[in-house]
């Protein structure tokens, strides 16, 4: 009898903190760029629902996804591992497709673990249907959409996958809204929200649009413009993304929960070749998705919870999708796992102090190439290959990348090249040159180094 009571007693306290808990929805886009979105100052179009996140919240200037393409970058935002520790550090590896193993330690697996729903929508990528990797072993109550990355491709898809299992899709062969599939992920992402309205939950909408291929049912804004086709449909999709954060914003209203919700806006990577030149969705920054400049990895970052966060406000943190984990840890009340490379931004979100911030930020990829890059306050470094010469940039003054100052600061170049030493775990699944090799043929070696990323990008596209 004392037991049962002890357990009661237990699970009464254990439900009004569990109330105190905020509901925390991570809106992940693929592929979009710092200048697709106006609050960031985008030159084609307005995001009106976005533009209402960053007046309502806090907008960061100087925050990164987790890489510069899709696997890798989802990869440190469910783990807080960067990519010289994590699992994942390209899309493919020597030995095909990597999956999360069992006892990996994700966001969902943490938040389920403090008396969270969980429910992911739209890409994975971190693990197929039967594997330790899928979504559901991960810690989702709940996951619809894509998991392999590759089948991301497709909007008019005659199936996508809930909990490992494939649901068929409606196809009218008119390729309308009904049979678009961002269009069912959506509305699942607003069902789940409204089913679990009475207790804390993690909503992961990690929605595909504005990723290629680019289509969409209708274009009355962009449709008459005179660009490609694909330019035109990339700008509707970006449009598509900001009408759904619209309608997820009236859901929380509606439920009355708005002020009980975290909400996180950002992108996978930076923007697509494509789209710089026609819509300047790099925002003027140099490179692009696969390269560690800042084209590639600096990304929109928008944080609102009414009553919690002082509306209207920007913070030049250094941070990343790195501290996901380990903020939603605070958050939730628990304890992350060790070995963690971020770490909670929660005193800025609250406009306390931040004591403990990023001395530095690493990155690496091995997509087309390997690549290395470090961000240490203002100064950028950048290389190909772990023994190769370092370009550094003073991004204070140079924001493009445009002036490599290595040889005028020597000491510098030697305390990036120290982190990216230090950070650098060698993975079984992917080779680190010392020196980074354009794939180019003998005609072509004389290209210079943008014009073989250039090629490299559209052959891994």
């Amino acid at each position: 009898m004392k037991f049962s009571f002890a357990l009661l007693f237990a699970a009464f306290f254990a439900s009004i903190h569990a109330a105190d808990k905020p509901n925390i929805i991570f809106i992940l886009v693929d592929d979009a760029g710092i200048g697709d979105f106006s609050p960031y100052g985008c030159k084609y179009g307005v995001t009106p629902n976005i533009d209402r996140l960053a007046s309502e919240g806090m907008k960061f200037t100087r925050a990164y996804s987790g890489s510069a393409v899709c696997a890798p970058s989802r990869c440190v935002l469910m783990t807080g591992q960067h990519t010289g520790h994590a699992l994942r550090r390209a899309n493919q590896s020597n030995i095909g497709l990597l999956s999360l193993p069992a006892d990996q330690k994700t966001v969902a697996s943490l938040l389920h673990g403090a008396g969270y729903a969980t429910g992911g929508f739209g890409k994975w990528g971190l693990g197929n249907p039967g594997s330790t990797g899928a979504a559901e072993k991960q810690g989702f109550d709940v996951f619809f959409g894509y998991y392999d990355q590759k089948h991301a491709h497709d909007y008019y898809t005659d199936h996508l996958v809930k909990n490992g299992v494939d649901v068929p899709q409606s196809q009218s062969g008119k390729r309308t809204w009904e049979d678009y599939s961002h269009t069912r992920i959506a509305d699942e992402t607003l069902k789940f929200i409204e089913q679990n309205k009475d207790r804390p939950f993690f909503c992961y909408a990690a929605w595909t649009p504005p990723h290629g291929d680019f289509v969409i049912p209708e274009n009355p804004v962009f449709g008459q413009k005179a660009w490609t086709e694909e330019v035109r449909n990339y700008a509707a999709m970006v449009a598509l993304v900001d009408r759904d954060v619209g309608r997820l914003m009236k859901k929380l209203k509606d439920l009355g929960i708005d002020e009980k919700t975290l909400v996180v806006f950002s992108s996978d990577n930076g923007a697509n070749l494509e789209f710089i030149e026609s819509l300047g969705s790099t925002g003027g920054l140099r490179g692009y998705k696969r390269m560690l400049y800042e084209g590639g990895t600096r990304t929109p970052f928008i944080a609102r919870w009414p009553g919690k966060i002082q509306p209207s406000t920007t913070s030049d943190l250094l941070t990343s999708s790195v501290d996901f984990l380990p903020t939603a840890a605070e958050l939730s009340g628990v304890h992350g796992p060790k070995g963690l490379d971020g770490h909670s931004i929660v005193p800025t979100l609250l406009g306390k102090g931040q004591q403990v911030v990023h001395e530095s930020l690493y990155f690496e990829i091995y997509e087309p190439y390997f690549q290395q890059a470090v961000r240490m306050g203002d100064w950028k470094g950048y290389r190909l290959g772990t023994k190769a010469p370092l370009e550094l940039y003073d991004l204070k003054s140079d924001p493009a990348e445009k002036q490599n100052l290595a040889a005028a600061h020597p000491d510098i170049v030697k305390r990036i090249e120290a982190i990216m030493t230090a950070e650098h775990t060698p993975s079984p699944y992917y080779d680190a040159p010392e020196q980074g090799k354009a794939r180019a043929s003998k005609a072509k070696k004389k290209a210079s180094l943008p014009e073989l990323l250039n090629e490299e990008t559209k052959k891994t596209k």
